[in-house]
């Protein structure tokens, strides 16, 4: 995503040197409170105000204005600080005797102090995943193909600005995010009980974000492609000369070199959604390692769930169950409560000839002849090389799997497009409906209960928003499968997402 370095962007960085000096505490505390006086907007200043700034904070007992004034000095010499002559009037002699000069913060420096501001809140990667951006994305690309090199002052610097804040920022979060789920703690995390109270909620966060990333992912990719070069030059041009009209004092970049610097940065936006050559996009990899974290939280709910089952124990149940055969003074009786208490376990089906030797129903299974089953080993050791058996084809099944999945989820989006146009909808207002919608409405309930606002957003982009009846009143949910008496719960169905809305739309009326 940037372009290859060069020998002065590797250079050793003498600015970094007050951040590990002998002296730390005193040069890392001048530093500290220049740049928060620089945020104050106080640009130059006076040793004096450094000093009495710095022994306020009661961190430096025996600090002296000589010391301070060394340090400002060593700083001038690393480059984190610029020095002029003060030209005020002098007020003492040891001020008149005293070189006098005044000190600002250098912009190489401020953005070191930003960033070790940064690290002091660091508690991990964080991160998150907004699919919100996509559309931001592919709103402003479109505006820019619209547009066909025809903007007005500052529209395409402003364009450009926000259409590469947000790509980074879904790049940055959505990576750290992922990452986030990779660490030791998560880890630990995932292989305790408490895990289970967050595995639907991670799991619905990431796979809204894999939907919408799959739903609206090429409406950018289609719009870069369809840019020419042309297209995107013109573009850059108009960002540079916006950049032109605002007025700065220091060192400017050639038009050229920014010509260069967007282009690489575009390159980059480029290659994230579309790829580049034979290689995939970023965006793959992206989807495919938030689909890795849904099976990896899957498989980790699963273990703890067979973890706890296979700690169960059945003493008292078995126990139970023994002083009801005591109990019983028949044989007869006893084979039946046999029958019912063991008969019901999973069938094993087992291979063989069956080669009896009586057709009599009344002959004991002890009595029949055995069926050899040759077991495989288990051991780790190399076992001989046996001939591979074909793939066996089952393309028409998960065709017919698929063909299905897609017949269901067009009946769910029907039914969100009736509750749309409908706004707002109590239970006990519904006509009898099918299973899955049943199903569709109890998900409904049970997203916006869990949700600390009584409300979830769809990938579709609705926000659904659940009310609960004033009294208590209940109603009868009538559905193909039965009834089901709850809440007269109240639902509230607003578009918020405007795009991705109507791209549905159009894609239902499509098909």
């Amino acid at each position: 995503m940037s372009k290859n370095p060069n020998l002065q962007s590797l250079r050793s960085v003498k600015e970094l040197k007050y951040v590990n000096a002998d002296n730390v505490t005193r040069y890392r505390a001048i530093m500290r409170y220049l740049y928060q006086q620089y945020q104050k907007l106080n640009y130059w200043l006076k040793p004096e105000q450094i000093y009495n700034g710095l022994m306020a904070w009661n961190l430096l007992k025996t600090y002296t204005l000589e010391q301070c004034q060394i340090d400002l000095d060593q700083l001038v010499e690393w480059g984190n600080l610029n020095s002029r002559h003060d030209g005020g009037r002098a007020v003492t002699v040891e001020e008149y005797l005293r070189k006098k000069s005044q000190y600002l913060i250098t912009p190489y420096s401020i953005e070191i102090e930003r960033l070790l501001g940064n690290l002091e809140t660091v508690r991990g990667y964080g991160g998150s995943l907004e699919p919100t951006l996509f559309d931001t994305i592919g709103s402003i690309l479109s505006i820019i193909r619209e547009k066909a090199g025809l903007y007005t002052a500052g529209e395409a610097l402003e364009l450009w600005n926000n259409l590469f804040e947000s790509f980074q920022k879904l790049h940055e979060a959505s990576v750290d995010y992922i990452a986030s789920l990779q660490t030791g703690t998560a880890e630990e995390l995932m292989a305790t009980d408490a895990f289970l109270l967050y595995k639907d909620s991670i799991t619905r966060y990431l796979q809204d974000f894999v939907q919408a990333l799959q739903r609206r992912s090429y409406k950018i990719e289609g719009a870069l492609k369809q840019m020419t070069g042309e297209e995107t030059q013109r573009f850059f041009r108009a960002v540079i000369d916006d950049e032109g009209r605002i007025p700065k004092l220091d060192e400017r970049v050639s038009p050229e070199q920014q010509f260069d610097e967007l282009a690489d940065k575009w390159d980059g936006l480029y290659r994230w959604f579309v790829g580049e050559g034979d290689s995939g996009s970023e965006l793959i990899m992206l989807e495919r390692a938030s689909k890795d974290a849904i099976m990896k939280i899957v498989r980790s709910v699963v273990r703890i769930q067979e973890r706890k089952r296979s700690g169960i124990s059945r003493r008292k149940e078995l126990d139970y169950l023994g002083q009801w055969f005591y109990r019983l003074d028949e044989l007869n009786e006893a084979h039946k409560l046999a029958a019912y208490a063991f008969g019901l376990f999973p069938a094993r089906h087992l291979q063989g000839e069956d080669n009896r030797e009586s057709d009599s129903q009344e002959q004991s299974m002890w009595k029949e002849v055995p069926i050899p089953r040759t077991l495989r080993s288990r051991s780790r050791k190399k076992n001989e090389r046996q001939d591979t058996e074909a793939v066996i084809d089952r393309s028409r099944q998960k065709e017919a799997m698929r063909e299905a999945f897609r017949l269901q989820h067009r009946r769910e989006l029907e039914f969100l497009i009736k509750m749309v146009a409908a706004e707002e909808v109590r239970i006990s207002q519904l006509d009898v409906i099918s299973t899955e919608t049943r199903l569709q409405i109890l998900y409904w309930i049970g997203r916006c209960n869990a949700s600390s606002t009584s409300s979830f957003q769809t990938p579709e982009g609705i926000l659904i928003q659940l009310h609960q009846p004033a009294q208590g009143e209940r109603a009868i949910l009538l559905s193909e499968d039965g009834r089901l008496e709850l809440l007269d719960y109240r639902f509230n169905f607003r578009v918020v997402n405007e795009s991705a809305w109507g791209d549905l739309l159009i894609g239902l009326e499509a098909s």
